[in-house]
């Protein structure tokens, strides 16, 4: 597996943690619960970004990581 296909990978694993975040903040009954999923929520939406910002300066890098 080559670096790009594993940060891609990476990049899909955390837009999937923060959907389920945002169905536990939803669902949860407690404020407080609420509150620190959404923080969560919020910190790996940070991390999404950064690695797609990642993954585009390494499609323009590396041609063959393109549409991987």
């Amino acid at each position: 597996m080559t670096v790009a296909s594993q940060v891609k990978q990476s990049l899909a694993s955390i837009k999937s943690i923060e959907a389920n975040l945002s169905s536990l903040a939803i669902r949860s009954q407690s404020k407080e619960a609420q509150q620190s999923f959404h923080e969560t929520m919020e910190i790996m939406h940070d991390i999404q970004k950064d690695l797609h910002t990642r993954v585009g300066e390494m499609e323009r890098q590396e041609e063959q990581y393109k549409g991987f």
